[in-house]
Protein backbone atom coordinates (compact mmCIF):
# COMPACT_ATOMS: atom_id res chain seq x y z
CA UNK A 1 0.00 0.00 0.00
CA UNK A 2 1.39 3.45 -1.21
CA UNK A 3 1.85 6.00 1.53
CA UNK A 4 -0.56 9.07 1.40
CA UNK A 5 1.53 11.43 0.28
CA UNK A 6 1.16 15.22 1.56
CA UNK A 7 -0.98 17.55 -0.82
CA UNK A 8 1.17 20.63 0.16
CA UNK A 9 4.85 18.69 -0.28
CA UNK A 10 3.63 17.69 -3.55
CA UNK A 11 3.06 21.40 -4.89
CA UNK A 12 6.78 21.87 -3.55
CA UNK A 13 8.53 22.11 -6.64
CA UNK A 14 11.51 24.44 -5.85
CA UNK A 15 12.96 23.35 -10.00
CA UNK A 16 8.85 24.22 -11.16
CA UNK A 17 8.87 27.66 -9.54
CA UNK A 18 12.62 28.72 -10.63
CA UNK A 19 11.90 28.16 -14.48
CA UNK A 20 8.62 29.86 -14.04
CA UNK A 21 10.75 32.85 -12.04
CA UNK A 22 13.27 32.79 -15.77
CA UNK A 23 10.19 32.89 -18.07
CA UNK A 24 9.07 35.92 -16.26
CA UNK A 25 11.86 37.47 -17.39
CA UNK A 26 10.97 37.08 -20.85
CA UNK A 27 8.73 39.94 -20.99
CA UNK A 28 11.34 42.25 -19.26
CA UNK A 29 13.23 41.82 -22.12
CA UNK A 30 10.39 42.47 -24.53
CA UNK A 31 9.47 45.69 -22.82
CA UNK A 32 13.31 46.48 -22.91
CA UNK A 33 13.42 45.65 -26.44
CA UNK A 34 10.89 48.04 -27.39
CA UNK A 35 12.30 50.67 -25.65
CA UNK A 36 15.75 50.01 -27.32
CA UNK A 37 15.94 53.62 -28.48
CA UNK A 38 15.36 55.29 -25.86
CA UNK A 39 17.99 53.25 -23.89
CA UNK A 40 20.78 54.20 -26.85
CA UNK A 41 19.59 57.75 -26.85
CA UNK A 42 20.37 57.91 -22.98
CA UNK A 43 23.43 56.47 -23.38
CA UNK A 44 24.60 58.94 -26.05
CA UNK A 45 22.77 62.17 -24.28
CA UNK A 46 24.85 60.88 -21.15
CA UNK A 47 28.03 60.95 -23.28
CA UNK A 48 27.78 64.28 -24.64
CA UNK A 49 26.66 65.63 -21.01
CA UNK A 50 29.48 64.12 -19.11
CA UNK A 51 32.09 65.21 -21.30
CA UNK A 52 31.21 68.47 -21.18
CA UNK A 53 31.68 68.10 -17.40
CA UNK A 54 28.40 67.31 -15.89
CA UNK A 55 27.49 64.54 -13.32
CA UNK A 56 24.91 61.47 -13.29
CA UNK A 57 23.53 61.15 -10.19
CA UNK A 58 21.55 57.45 -9.61
CA UNK A 59 18.98 56.63 -6.77
CA UNK A 60 16.90 54.32 -5.69
CA UNK A 61 15.11 52.17 -2.81
CA UNK A 62 15.28 48.59 -1.67
CA UNK A 63 15.48 46.10 -4.42
CA UNK A 64 15.16 48.53 -6.79
CA UNK A 65 17.82 50.42 -5.23
CA UNK A 66 20.59 47.53 -6.05
CA UNK A 67 21.28 48.41 -9.98
CA UNK A 68 21.78 51.72 -9.44
CA UNK A 69 25.24 51.71 -8.41
CA UNK A 70 26.08 49.95 -11.34
CA UNK A 71 26.40 53.38 -13.78
CA UNK A 72 28.53 54.90 -11.47
CA UNK A 73 30.64 52.65 -10.96
CA UNK A 74 31.00 51.82 -14.43
CA UNK A 75 32.01 55.52 -15.21
CA UNK A 76 33.95 56.28 -12.38
CA UNK A 77 35.62 53.05 -13.26
CA UNK A 78 35.14 51.27 -16.94
CA UNK A 79 32.70 49.58 -18.74
CA UNK A 80 34.24 48.01 -22.48
CA UNK A 81 37.47 49.07 -21.89
CA UNK A 82 39.87 51.71 -20.88
CA UNK A 83 38.75 55.31 -20.44
CA UNK A 84 39.05 58.93 -18.55
CA UNK A 85 37.02 58.53 -15.42
CA UNK A 86 33.43 60.80 -15.13
CA UNK A 87 31.79 62.01 -12.60
CA UNK A 88 28.83 60.15 -11.29
CA UNK A 89 27.22 59.51 -7.60
CA UNK A 90 24.82 56.85 -6.17
CA UNK A 91 22.94 58.71 -3.65
CA UNK A 92 21.37 56.20 -1.56
CA UNK A 93 25.18 54.70 -1.13
CA UNK A 94 26.04 57.73 1.08
CA UNK A 95 25.46 55.66 4.05
CA UNK A 96 26.53 58.74 6.25
CA UNK A 97 24.55 61.33 4.31
CA UNK A 98 21.82 58.97 4.08
CA UNK A 99 21.33 58.11 7.64
CA UNK A 100 22.04 61.81 8.69
CA UNK A 101 19.88 63.32 6.61
CA UNK A 102 16.74 60.75 7.22
CA UNK A 103 17.17 61.21 10.93
CA UNK A 104 16.76 64.90 10.81
CA UNK A 105 14.21 65.49 8.52
CA UNK A 106 12.71 62.02 7.49
CA UNK A 107 12.93 59.59 4.70
CA UNK A 108 10.59 61.99 1.95
CA UNK A 109 13.15 64.56 0.96
CA UNK A 110 16.25 62.10 1.63
CA UNK A 111 16.92 62.14 -2.42
CA UNK A 112 15.75 65.84 -3.02
CA UNK A 113 18.54 67.02 -0.35
CA UNK A 114 20.90 65.14 -1.78
CA UNK A 115 20.39 66.43 -5.27
CA UNK A 116 19.76 70.31 -4.25
CA UNK A 117 23.28 69.25 -2.67
CA UNK A 118 25.59 68.03 -5.60
CA UNK A 119 23.26 68.65 -9.10
CA UNK A 120 23.85 71.45 -11.11
CA UNK A 121 22.38 72.81 -14.29
CA UNK A 122 22.62 70.67 -17.17
CA UNK A 123 23.35 66.73 -15.10
CA UNK A 124 21.21 63.77 -14.99
CA UNK A 125 18.94 62.04 -12.23
CA UNK A 126 18.43 58.27 -12.82
CA UNK A 127 15.68 56.87 -10.74
CA UNK A 128 15.21 53.28 -10.22
CA UNK A 129 11.56 52.23 -8.93
CA UNK A 130 8.85 49.28 -9.49
CA UNK A 131 6.22 50.72 -8.58
CA UNK A 132 7.15 54.18 -9.79
CA UNK A 133 4.78 55.90 -6.07
CA UNK A 134 8.21 56.69 -4.27
CA UNK A 135 7.44 59.60 -2.16
CA UNK A 136 11.23 59.97 -1.55
CA UNK A 137 12.16 59.69 -5.66
CA UNK A 138 8.63 62.02 -6.93
CA UNK A 139 10.74 64.89 -4.45
CA UNK A 140 14.08 64.26 -5.85
CA UNK A 141 12.37 65.01 -9.03
CA UNK A 142 10.68 68.07 -8.46
CA UNK A 143 13.96 69.05 -6.62
CA UNK A 144 15.89 68.63 -10.45
CA UNK A 145 13.41 70.70 -12.14
CA UNK A 146 13.94 73.56 -9.91
CA UNK A 147 17.75 73.50 -10.86
CA UNK A 148 17.56 72.67 -14.41
CA UNK A 149 18.48 68.63 -14.17
CA UNK A 150 16.97 66.37 -16.70
CA UNK A 151 15.28 63.14 -15.24
CA UNK A 152 14.94 59.81 -16.31
CA UNK A 153 13.44 56.80 -15.14
CA UNK A 154 13.33 52.62 -14.47
CA UNK A 155 10.35 51.74 -13.30
CA UNK A 156 7.87 48.82 -13.55
CA UNK A 157 4.79 48.73 -15.11
CA UNK A 158 3.34 52.28 -16.08
CA UNK A 159 1.75 54.59 -16.49
CA UNK A 160 2.65 55.71 -12.42
CA UNK A 161 3.45 58.74 -10.45
CA UNK A 162 7.19 58.82 -11.37
CA UNK A 163 6.51 57.84 -15.19
CA UNK A 164 4.66 60.88 -15.37
CA UNK A 165 6.75 63.34 -13.69
CA UNK A 166 9.77 63.05 -15.27
CA UNK A 167 11.49 63.88 -18.74
CA UNK A 168 11.69 60.46 -19.72
CA UNK A 169 10.98 57.02 -19.02
CA UNK A 170 11.46 53.57 -19.94
CA UNK A 171 8.70 51.07 -17.95
CA UNK A 172 9.63 47.82 -17.92
CA UNK A 173 5.97 45.49 -18.21
CA UNK A 174 6.96 42.65 -15.90
CA UNK A 175 6.60 41.01 -12.08
CA UNK A 176 8.25 43.32 -9.75
CA UNK A 177 11.18 41.26 -8.95
CA UNK A 178 11.71 40.90 -13.11
CA UNK A 179 11.26 44.07 -13.36
CA UNK A 180 14.49 45.21 -11.24
CA UNK A 181 16.56 42.43 -13.29
CA UNK A 182 15.47 44.32 -16.06
CA UNK A 183 16.44 48.03 -14.91
CA UNK A 184 20.24 46.13 -14.64
CA UNK A 185 19.82 44.82 -17.93
CA UNK A 186 18.93 48.33 -19.07
CA UNK A 187 21.91 50.20 -17.30
CA UNK A 188 24.26 48.18 -18.53
CA UNK A 189 22.67 48.52 -22.20
CA UNK A 190 22.93 52.49 -21.46
CA UNK A 191 26.53 52.30 -20.46
CA UNK A 192 27.41 50.58 -23.57
CA UNK A 193 26.34 53.15 -25.97
CA UNK A 194 27.90 55.57 -23.69
CA UNK A 195 31.01 53.96 -23.70
CA UNK A 196 30.42 53.89 -27.80
CA UNK A 197 29.81 57.59 -28.01
CA UNK A 198 32.79 58.34 -25.99
CA UNK A 199 34.89 56.33 -28.34
CA UNK A 200 33.32 58.17 -31.05
CA UNK A 201 33.72 61.43 -30.11
CA UNK A 202 37.51 60.81 -29.28
CA UNK A 203 37.76 59.37 -32.31
CA UNK A 204 36.50 62.57 -34.13
CA UNK A 205 38.71 64.64 -32.22
CA UNK A 206 41.96 63.27 -33.35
Amino acid sequence: MQPVQDAGAARFDPRRLVLEHLDAVTPALESLASNADTLATWGVELAERLLAGQRLLAAGNGGAAAPAPHPPAALVGRFDGERDPFSAISLHAESSAVTAIANDYGFDPLFARQVKAHGRAGDVLVLLSTSGRSANLLHAVDAARAIGITTWALTGAGPNPLTDRVDEHVAIDARSANAQEGHLIALHAMCRAFDAAVAHRREAQR
